[in-house]
């Protein structure tokens, strides 16, 4: 457990920062994307579940 460090000895921290950074952001993208395409309208769902608790 205390060798973890060494880790950075191989790999470049900035590339793996970088690589992680674009990572994320595309799957963060891919997610929205996925839903948005599913038609998921969140404030009309919204809306109908408030409507139905109030009656």
């Amino acid at each position: 457990m205390s060798k973890f460090y060494k880790i950075w000895l191989v790999f470049d921290p900035r590339r793996v920062f970088v690589a992680q950074g674009a990572f994320l952001f595309l799957l963060a993208a891919m997610i929205h994307l996925v839903v948005l395409s599913n038609g998921v309208n969140w404030f009309e769902n919204a809306a109908a579940s408030r409507a139905a608790a109030s009656e």
